[in-house]
């Protein structure tokens, strides 16, 4: 595996192609909060696509995708989607007309179905309707950072209980991404559109977020990993139910995601400061089809909007790969990336390509989503210790604990789905979840 290739290439939108030798940028933005309090959301978002392809005319960006994730707002109102989409849409034809960009709209729906203002089923039925509006209008990927299962992943994550991550993780989240992508895929397939894939955004992402930096440490760094690691399986889920990728740059997991399907991705790291600090900066560029800054406010800095300036950031970190690809350097590139971050946190570690290829095997080994998720946990663990007893990877008194309970505490998880519905009552209460809504 390497930047820029892909076993199974896409070709889509205005003549973009994605996974045939070149790494693409993808360009991620969100609105000025301003913009969003004075209902000015459509117009907005038509100006930071000028203002971004403006940036890439000037630069000689041969090859773009841009992503518009669509707010709680606008997902709860279709028309507005719709109305984003075909701003945007109309301003893309241009410029690619214009100036021979390869071009490409990625529109990201918002999961709304623990929103306040509408129950859940309705909260799905807008979903759905917003994907189809989204597509119509000129979407050429669909995604979403689904969260089902986040319930008890979160009250368990606080709590460091394994159990009840476990079910979050192997059984209620796997369940629920089927459930979804069988209908998104089924929208793509009829707009003719790409179903692009899901994200553990909201499971693994808000464990990096907690584990924090060398400093600032709320949750152990081992268990980060691990959680990323055990993520992988309900992503995947997305793929068996249609989706064809690019899987989403948020899903830090897609690199083991791409060992199995072969389809491209979008990564993030070192260029999605501006959303989150971590501690996989270059390690994640190592296999990415399409390269990312995560989001960055539409704000004006010296040097132009913050999409500009993270594009222009992309831009030449895809140029660096691109001409490693065309000198037949790849590979060493590929390395050189890896081993600059890879044994500095296990978060890093979990996500070099040699660890997520022995994960990917593991996943694929297994039968069904639980287990799928319990060996690639237990995968991730062994693969940690391993590298730490050869001293490589450095852990702290307290991280190295940890390793020997996470060991300890996976052992003893039931080892099948039946077995761990049955702890399932214990949480609904505590948790604030109904069981009826994931298995019913």
């Amino acid at each position: 595996m390497v930047f820029g290739w892909s076993v199974h290439p896409l070709r889509y939108g205005l003549g973009l192609e994605v996974g045939t030798g070149r790494v693409v940028p993808e360009l991620k933005y969100w609105p000025s909060r301003s913009a969003d309090e004075a209902g000015r959301i459509v117009e907005e978002f038509a100006s930071i696509t000028r203002d971004a392809l403006e940036r890439a005319a000037d630069l000689g960006t041969e090859a773009l995708q841009l992503e518009t994730e669509l707010s709680h707002t606008a997902t709860l109102n279709p028309k507005i989607a719709r109305e984003i989409v075909e701003a945007q849409k109309e301003i893309v034809e241009r410029y690619h007309s214009e100036y021979g960009i390869a071009l490409a709209l990625r529109v990201t729906v918002a999961d709304i179905r623990w929103s306040r203002e509408v129950g859940r089923r309705e909260a799905l039925a807008r979903m759905l309707e917003t994907f189809e509006q989204a597509a119509e209008a000129g979407a050429d990927v669909l995604s979403i950072e689904s969260i089902g299962g986040k319930e008890v992943f979160d009250y368990s994550i606080m709590r460091g209980d394994l159990k009840g991550i476990a079910l979050a993780l192997g059984v209620l989240a796997p369940a629920d991404v089927a459930k979804l992508w069988r209908e998104i895929s089924s929208i793509a397939a009829k707009r003719k559109v790409l179903a692009g894939g899901d994200s553990a955004c909201g499971f693994a992402n808000t464990a990096m977020k907690l584990a924090g930096g060398f400093k600032s440490r709320m949750l152990p760094h081992v268990l980060a990993a691990v959680m990323r690691a055990m993520s992988a399986p309900r992503t995947l889920k997305a793929f068996e139910e249609g989706a064809v990728g690019p899987g989403k740059d948020c899903a830090y997991e897609n690199v083991i995601a791409k060992a199995v399907t072969g389809y491209p991705i979008a990564m993030e790291g070192k260029s999605a400061a501006t959303a989150h600090s971590s501690l996989v900066g270059n390690v994640a560029a190592a296999v990415c089809d399409l390269w990312s800054n995560e989001q960055v406010e539409n704000v004006k800095l010296f040097g132009g909007t913050g999409p500009q300036v993270c594009l222009e950031m992309l831009h030449y970190d895809c140029q660096l790969m691109n001409t490693a690809l065309k000198a037949g350097k790849a590979e060493m590139l590929r390395d050189l990336l890896i081993a600059s971050d890879a044994h500095r946190d296990p978060q890093a570690l979990v996500l070099a390509p040699p660890s997520a290829w022995e994960i990917a095997k593991t996943i694929i080994a297994e039968r069904d989503d639980y287990r799928r998720m319990l060996a690639a946990g237990r995968k991730a663990l062994e693969l940690i210790e391993t590298e730490w007893k050869a001293g490589y990877l450095v852990l702290d008194g307290r991280e190295a604990a940890y390793l020997q309970r996470l060991k300890r505490e996976l052992d003893t998880l039931p080892d099948s789905a039946e077995s761990m519905l049955e702890l399932a009552p214990n949480y609904e209460e505590k948790a604030k979840f109904k069981l009826s809504d994931y298995l019913g």
